[in-house]
């Protein structure tokens, strides 16, 4: 089983852990939709959409990049039209993009909380809720949140209340749709990283090189993500899934070519529940 001619629909797949799943599926033949802002290069990130499809292109793909910004309601609407149009249809919709902020309440600007918001929780409703019509008439339809476990503990919210309550919001997007869609024969899961993924976020933002030497590369999500496309859809839905748990499961041994620097301990993620 692969993903040969199945359309996928992924959100902030200009780089990072977006781009990697679709160039996962553009080994075994998909169609990859490029949903993400940048289109002009952007001076602290690699990437724009356009970089991104001949990356797809070269792995063995077709690719259709499209200037998303997935808070504006119109642009999802036109991106999933779009896409529909162009390859006959939606198998995988990913919900990847994200805003992050590790700020506590007080020095949380209000115009960032909200940011977050729109991105994260609103935007994976409305890119799920737009592309739904599309999935019902797929042979093996799958959403895929890349949002955490819900482990409702007070270590998780206390330092950085605002993403936490954002980051969440997908992850409820995962139960809600889970439960709304199963009679549709439509998947909907969580996969979230039980380390630090080596990606521009984790460089800017959590820490600098040092953290990214200590974590894990976009591939371990992305062969995660591709194991979970082929499941049935029917039948393995509403699951928070661990990236290197479930590859365990699926019968992966080998974790050290997933490491970016194999001589350095591993940086432990967020939100990881601690009997996972």
């Amino acid at each position: 089983m692969n993903l040969k001619g199945k359309t996928l629909f992924i959100t902030g797949a200009s780089r990072g852990i977006g781009l990697a799943i679709g160039l996962r599926a553009a080994r075994d033949g998909a169609n990859v939709v490029i949903a993400a802002k940048t289109a002009e290069p952007h001076p602290k990130l690699p990437g724009t959409i356009y970089t991104a499809a001949e990356e797809i292109e070269k792995a063995g793909g077709r690719a259709l990049p499209l200037s998303v910004d997935v808070r504006d309601e119109e642009a999802v609407k036109d991106a999933v039209a779009r896409a529909v149009a162009t390859f006959g249809g939606l198998d995988i919709v990913v919900n990847n993009a994200s805003a992050i902020s590790l700020t506590r309440t007080p020095q949380t600007e209000m115009k960032r909380f909200d940011l977050m918001h729109q991105v994260n929780a609103r935007g994976t409703f409305m890119v799920s809720k737009y592309a739904i019509p599309h999935l019902e008439k797929a042979e093996n339809p799958h959403i895929l949140m890349l949002s955490p476990p819900l482990d409702m503990k007070e270590k998780w919210f206390a330092p950085h209340l605002a993403y936490s309550l954002a980051k969440y919001g997908m992850s409820l997007c995962v139960l809600g749709l889970a439960g709304e869609l199963r009679e549709k024969g439509i998947a909907v899961n969580a996969l979230w990283p039980r380390t630090t993924i080596a990606t521009s976020a984790v460089r800017n933002l959590l820490g600098g090189e040092e953290i990214v030497q200590a974590s894990r590369t976009p591939d371990i999500l992305a062969d995660a993500a591709h194991a979970i496309f082929l499941k049935p859809a029917r039948s393995f839905s509403g699951r928070f899934l661990i990236d290197d748990t479930f590859l365990r499961e699926e019968g992966v041994t080998d974790f050290e070519k997933y490491r970016v620097d194999p001589s350095r301990p591993l940086m432990p993620d967020f939100f990881v529940p601690d009997d996972a």
